[in-house]
């Protein structure tokens, strides 16, 4: 049986940020952190962009201290270009750049310009990692500068999608149906938490709506939750519902891999 997952925890909405700007009139975004070596965020090496804010209160979040707006330093988008810059050869030659987060969809307008700064002026290889919430807020245009989704399902029952997260299923699977007509190649993200989203008949559901997406769906990762992050949520004064949960077993992500896979998904 599912646990409650957040009967303890107050899930608080973080409101649109506020349009910050620099001295000239420029918009700013607000950048978390970024990553200059990173081998689990698309194909290839990477760089990534971790902006601030996400409307998702997600059970098992190992970045909650990116929730926040106000955790994120202000930065123009030729500071955020400059940021990248001194890699933009290597980056040709073994990734590209994904911008994550938080949730950067959740920046949009900024992190749209970025994408297209990046595209038209190196041609990197660009992702966007998303849990796909706030789709629908962006264009069709909007997604040109995309070469792959990272597109993190965190469970296929709406219920227990809203326990987990605090938010609806409806608008990530929307999210998803439009990248299929878009065409848009995606990897899909599933986080095997023992007890909560490793049920088999939710696998399985998962894996026939996947299908239904057809050929976009390039790779679907099964990731072993962990008790990585469970130090911020403490730092954070905040309740966490997943601190007694083991990570899955080697055979219990097996397993998942497998009925994945039975369905001619990529799984691994």
């Amino acid at each position: 049986m599912y646990p409650s997952l957040h009967t303890t925890t107050t899930i608080h909405r973080e409101p649109a940020p506020r349009k910050v700007l620099a001295k000239d009139g420029a918009p700013r975004g607000l950048l978390h952190s970024v990553e200059t070596g990173a081998a689990a965020d698309g194909p290839g090496v990477r760089f990534v962009y971790f902006f601030s804010g996400c409307p998702l209160r997600c059970a098992y979040c190992h970045n909650p201290d990116t929730w926040r707006f106000d955790a994120g330093r202000p930065v123009t988008i030729d500071e955020a270009i400059e940021e990248i810059r001194p890699y933009v050869r290597f980056l040709r030659l073994t990734g590209g750049v994904t911008v994550s987060g938080g949730e950067p969809l959740a920046q949009r307008a900024f992190v749209g310009e970025l994408l297209k700064r990046i595209h038209d002026e190196f041609g990197l290889h660009t992702a966007l990692d998303t849990q796909g919430y706030l789709g629908a807020k962006v264009s069709d245009d909007w997604l040109e500068a995309v070469d792959l989704v990272l597109l993190d399902i965190k469970h296929i029952d709406p219920a227990h999608y809203r326990d987990l997260t605090g938010v609806e299923l409806a608008p990530t699977l929307a999210f998803a149906r439009r990248l299929a007509r878009l065409n848009k190649s995606v990897w899909i993200r599933h986080v095997l938490v023992p007890g909560v989203t490793d049920d088999p008949e939710h696998l399985a559901r998962l894996g026939d709506f996947l299908l239904e997406l057809g050929p976009i769906v390039k790779r679907v990762d099964v990731l072993p939750f962990h008790q990585l992050g469970a130090h911020k949520w403490k730092s954070l004064n905040l309740d966490y519902a997943l601190d007694s949960v083991k990570p899955p077993s080697p055979e219990q992500v097996g397993e998942a891999v497998r009925i994945l896979r039975e369905r001619g998904l990529p799984a691994e």
